[in-house]
């Protein structure tokens, strides 16, 4: 029905930031609807109030999944009209009753030099995307993270809208490219207005710099708040216990079968294959280092919900010399349990993160790559840390071990300082509550999720996806109440 323009390549894919296949429809290629079905801004786009509302949503690494998800839960919640739902995800936007184009793990790639061996199948990704966009005939689009590929597939859709001379509905992004992390970031926005009809921002200070940039956004709140909604929370008021997801240690430890006296460490390598490629080995010399100095160690290891990284997690452990405990295809439950177990976490940079931090565990934060990708990262980004809580309070709160810095014996010493050294450890609780507290979606997006149902005092809706299913409904000017 439409082939790509022979002047884009894969490799154009990967080597520029602004190139996309360029659709062009077969000249016998018919809309599937009239034009007047959709309109930017969403306007018309709500249609009748008894017909259903299609959300193609798109998601490409398992937290975009879990964001996916929560968002399909609360625009459920809130949307006066069924909805029906088609897009890519994984494991968990499934259970929401997704039915994904293709396994999210075919897109789930990060870094210019880790990107290369896949570029063709990415490619090809991209365009059954857009394919299955236009056979959808959505109400609106949602891309979740995962920039790289995400902006790709809103501009192919945007250009394939444009050649069928119709307009295209509207066009939501969740979760805001990190523009102002990098050197001559703000100056590549210029054209995502043109993109984009709304973005979904995380971060208190995000909202205002696209707007800047004529581009509408919201501050929703940070999609890891979430969890304390969530069945691993204790049932205390999440409002007044500051953001603070709290375990006991001894139930924790005696579920897992751990001893007494033991000391616990848990391991998080990421959510990406190549993550877990290049961190578990790491990882693994510096628990043997510890394991000299601290007796009875034991890790314990969470795998994302995603089959590539939990066989690869699984095969990896298997010679390990230290005990450890896998937990395979972990839940967010599975994950706060063993948070609550642990001493210390040794952890890949990543939403992890914040979740430690939920659960106030001393953290020790580790990052390699591609040396082509450090050397970018290096030599484009205007921060001085990596990890989210570090960056928000412009102290090295939680000690990173970043590229060449990130050695076995390097990871060895922090975590020997983190477990030894109480101070540390007070630090670090600290910072978790005033980053967490930064973090909570603002009063205007709570009542408008809440409208005229409840009061802003009820914390049950101090919800992200639900701040951020609000918008989208504003958006598509569907009556929440």
């Amino acid at each position: 029905m439409w082939r790509c323009c022979e002047k884009f390549s894969p490799l154009q894919y990967a080597l520029s930031s602004s190139l996309l296949p360029c659709c062009r429809f077969s000249s016998h290629f018919k809309a599937p609807f009239s034009s007047h079905c959709h309109g930017k801004g969403g306007g018309a786009a709500a249609g009748a109030r008894n017909e259903k509302l299609r959300v193609f949503i798109v998601a490409g690494e398992p937290s975009g999944d879990l964001i996916g998800s929560r968002l399909m839960a609360s625009l459920r919640r809130l949307s006066p009209r069924p909805l029906q739902f088609a897009g890519v995800g994984g494991n968990l936007m499934k259970r929401e009753g997704l039915v994904s184009e293709f396994p999210m793990e075919d897109i789930a790639v990060m870094g210019v030099a880790e990107l290369l061996p896949h570029l063709f199948r990415i490619w090809v990704r991209l365009r059954q995307t857009v394919t299955a966009v236009m056979d959808f005939r959505p109400h609106v689009v949602v891309t979740v993270d995962a920039k790289g590929f995400s902006f790709r597939v809103l501009r192919s859709i945007t250009d394939a809208y444009r050649r069928l001379g119709v307009s295209r509905p509207p066009l939501v992004h969740y979760v805001a490219p990190s523009s102002w992390a990098w050197k001559g970031g703000e100056n590549k926005l210029k054209n995502l207005a043109d993109t984009l009809d709304h973005l979904l921002c995380i971060l208190p200070f995000e909202a205002a710099l696209f707007k800047a940039h004529g581009i509408k956004a919201t501050y929703v709140g940070h999609p890891v708040l979430e969890d304390a909604f969530t069945s691993v929370a204790t049932g205390e008021n999440p409002a007044h216990c500051r953001w603070w997801i709290k375990g006991s240690k001894n139930c924790s430890r005696k579920d897992f079968g751990l001893q007494s006296g033991s000391t616990v460490v848990c391991v998080l390598p990421g959510s990406r294959a190549q993550e877990v490629k290049r961190m578990l080995p790491l990882f693994e010399s510096a628990l043997d280092l510890l394991a000299d100095k601290v007796p009875m160690l034991t890790a314990i290891i969470p795998t994302a919900p995603s089959h590539v990284i939990t066989e690869a997690v699984t095969e990896a452990v298997k010679a390990w010399k230290t005990p450890n405990i896998l937990l395979p295809y972990a839940s967010e439950k599975d994950k706060y349990s063993a948070f609550a177990a642990s001493d210390v976490s040794l952890c890949t940079s990543g939403t992890a993160v914040l979740q430690l931090q939920m659960a106030r565990v001393p953290t020790v934060v580790a990052y390699r790559a591609h040396p082509l990708t450090e050397w970018l990262i290096k030599s484009r980004t205007k921060l001085h840390y990596i990890s989210l809580p570090n960056i928000l309070l412009d102290s090295p709160v939680i000690p990173e071990a970043l590229f060449a810095d990130c050695t076995p014996k390097r990871l060895f010493t922090l975590l020997r300082q983190v477990l030894e050294d109480s101070e540390v450890k007070e630090q670090q609780a600290k910072a978790a509550e005033q980053v967490l507290s930064m973090l909570v979606p603002p009063q205007q997006s709570v009542l408008e999720s809440t409208g005229s149902l409840c009061s802003v005092e009820n914390v049950s809706y101090w919800r992200p996806s639900m701040a951020a299913a609000s918008t989208i409904l504003t958006l598509l000017q569907i009556d929440k109440t």
